[in-house]
């Protein structure tokens, strides 16, 4: 391998205080709901709704619609302005795994569906100087699912798509349209949501065996 190419949401950066913040006001509304099952139907309907590069309350109040059914509650107008206020603007947080790339001898890269403050992110929160690229979706006009987004990173990387392994969190937005152009993946699950998947990986200490 000559490339490694990374997602960022859940896959180098999270919001770790988001589960917290969503079961607090579910509890303050009379429902109680445990940590994974939560988790495990946050992360299913990630796959069928695709996040903007830029959220807005709109957006979030039809995911939470979405995602207090998966629950088995029924989403009122009340619960859905008390999640988007406990839940805006969380902060973001470096896997503590993300470490290992600093040992990595390889060139790295990274493919987002996001805005245009990643790098300043990723600098602040893993460092500065790890990753030699950055394809954004919101500076590109383009995003996953798409495979035009995934060509242009094979353009931009001038590599072929079998010098690069990608990793991501998504089999619906990161693997299954890399693997169309022949780019080797991996799927990040640390939280093992997806047993059946080939080609996991529940950490980033396990990428030295790939590359």
């Amino acid at each position: 391998m000559k490339v490694l190419l990374l997602d960022a949401a859940n896959t180098l950066i999270y919001k770790p205080s988001l589960w917290d913040k969503i079961i607090e006001t579910l509890q303050s509304n009379g429902f109680r709901v445990d940590k994974e099952s939560l988790f495990l139907r946050h992360k299913i309907i990630s796959e069928i709704i695709n996040f903007p590069d830029r959220t807005s309350k709109d957006f979030y109040s039809e995911f939470n619609a979405e995602l207090l059914l998966a629950l088995g509650i029924i989403p009122t107008k009340k619960i859905l302005d008390d999640i988007f206020s406990a839940c805006s603007y969380l902060p973001w947080a470096a896997f503590d795994d993300c470490q290992v790339l600093k040992e990595l001898n390889i060139k790295k890269a990274v493919l987002s569906n996001f805005n245009s403050t990643l790098k300043s992110l990723t600098d602040q929160l893993i460092g500065k100087n790890i990753f030699d690229e950055f394809i954004i979706s919101e500076n590109e006009n383009c995003r996953k699912p798409s495979k035009e987004f995934y060509q242009l990173a094979i353009e931009r990387l001038d590599t072929h798509p079998t010098n690069i392994l990608y990793i991501g969190d998504s089999l619906k937005l990161d693997i299954i349209p890399a693997q169309e152009l022949g780019i080797n993946t991996l799927l990040i699950d640390r939280e093992n949501i997806f047993p059946q998947a080939k080609n996991r990986i529940s950490s980033f200490n396990e990428i030295i065996q790939y590359i």
